[in-house]
């Protein structure tokens, strides 16, 4: 694990060179979001002033206003048509709202963290399209340095063959290989007495992040709503010293899904919660409350199976390309474990909704199941908390205040204690028998 970890730092330094691997992407921090970062100088990368569309449907030209040159690389992917551009870590200072909007072959674009070291701007496009030219400017005459982007129509066909095998990059090796750095280096056991720390494991997943927003309501982004309360969880944890708590991510960092679950079957993890604030579509009504998912094959409404279609397209948002990983190990021996891990699973939801309905508001329906990708580690007893829906007015007060979010905690660490109690006690008397 030590090892990894440092294999991640040195990919994220290379990033930042200029002979680095020519990675390119956008981070998309409003002033806000820049304050959840790590106490890494931002003053030593490349800042993003403004960025915007110009053209029609035939030919759209992307331009990003830079304090110095960077280099990067743009490439073209299918279903959806997307462009994909990687550049070494941006400060993104952008004016609220930037991509939101499209304009000729660009419907919208977003920008964020995808690793340390290394930011991502995604564009959705209208239809087929090519990189016509792609480009940096240097700084002159008073105006900043530009990354330039030239994007051209195609057809199917045409577009097709662009992505031939020998002609598609892999996006997902030199971000994905490294296991994310937000995992505390105390998380990978380097020395006798992290070896010794028998402590059960609890992985915190504050959802989306970096490049992936997650779902916005009143200013508010639901990536930056679930890290202040996956921090909060932490910190309550950490505080009664019972176990080792690891975050997937504690800053604004993308990790695209299949790490997420990594991490806790790495660490043998007990627990694993997974931390989201939903969105209602306006024409489904208004929702509120607080809603606990499980795993299942089949969704125990349509509202779940819609959460889970949305929540397991992250990976797709952040540009990747991703079929489903197989199974590690295809036997009856797994399928015993994940019928146990799902009973577990469902043990804990049920605990955390006695928890949690004392102090929080809950959903009228508030136990739900899907089949999330995030909830798949066969042999980690995992759950998705929806703590509150940021489309509804009193959910969103609620999320924001440090007062709500104390006594949210607070009932979820009780429940976290209860059922770990409960499984200690039970794995010492079968051990001692």
């Amino acid at each position: 694990m030590a090892s990894r970890a440092n294999q991640s730092v040195l990919l994220g330094c290379a990033l930042l060179c200029a002979a680095a691997l020519p990675y390119a992407d956008s981070s998309r921090l409003s002033a806000a979001e820049s304050q959840s970062q790590p106490s890494v100088a931002v003053a030593n990368f490349p800042v993003a002033t403004g960025a915007r569309l110009a053209g029609d449907g035939k030919q759209t030209r992307f331009i990003l206003d830079i304090d110095q040159t960077v280099t990067f690389r743009a490439v073209t992917l299918d279903d959806p048509y997307r462009v994909v551009v990687d550049v070494p870590q941006v400060n993104f200072q952008l004016p609220a709202g930037t991509g939101a909007g499209g304009r000729g072959l660009v419907k919208a674009f977003r920008y964020g963290l995808v690793m340390p070291g290394g930011s991502r701007i995604v564009f959705d496009l209208t239809g087929p399209a090519k990189i016509a030219k792609s480009y940096v400017v240097e700084a002159a005459n008073g105006q900043p340095a530009r990354l330039v982007l030239e994007l051209e129509e195609v057809d199917r066909a045409a577009f097709v063959q662009s992505l031939a095998p020998e002609n598609r990059p892999d996006l997902r090796p030199a971000i994905a290989d490294a296991p994310p750095a937000t995992i505390p280096a105390k998380a990978a056991p380097e020395s006798p007495q992290q070896k010794a720390d028998s402590r059960p494991v609890v992985v915190i997943d504050p959802g989306h992040g970096g490049i992936d927003n997650g779902t916005q309501s009143s200013g508010e982004s639901e990536k930056n709503l679930v890290l202040a309360f996956g921090l909060a969880l932490r910190d309550r944890l950490e505080k009664a010293g019972k176990y080792r708590v690891v975050m997937t991510r504690d800053d604004d960092t993308f990790i695209p899904l299949n790490d997420r679950t990594k991490i806790a079957r790495n660490l043998k993890a007990a627990l694993f919660v997974s931390i989201h604030a939903d969105a209602l579509p306006r024409a489904e009504g208004d929702a509120q409350g607080a809603t606990i998912y499980t795993l299942s094959d089949k969704a125990s409404d349509a509202e779940a199976q819609r959460l889970a279609d949305a929540e397991n397209r992250a990976d797709a948002i952040a540009g990747f390309n991703l079929a489903e990983e197989p199974t590690d190990v295809a036997d009856i021996l797994i399928d015993l474990t994940q019928r146990e891990t799902r009973t577990f699973s469902n043990r804990f939801a049920h605990l955390l909704m006695g928890e949690m309905k004392s102090t929080v508001r809950m959903h009228k329906h508030p136990l739900k199941s899907a089949g999330f990708r995030v909830l798949k580690a066969p042999d980690v007893p995992s759950v998705l908390v929806e703590i509150g829906y940021v489309s509804n007015k009193g959910d969103l007060e609620h999320l924001v205040s440090e007062g709500w979010r104390s006594k949210a905690v607070g009932s979820m660490a009780q429940a976290i204690d209860g059922f770990l109690a409960k499984r200690m006690a039970t794995t010492a008397g079968g051990a001692s028998n």
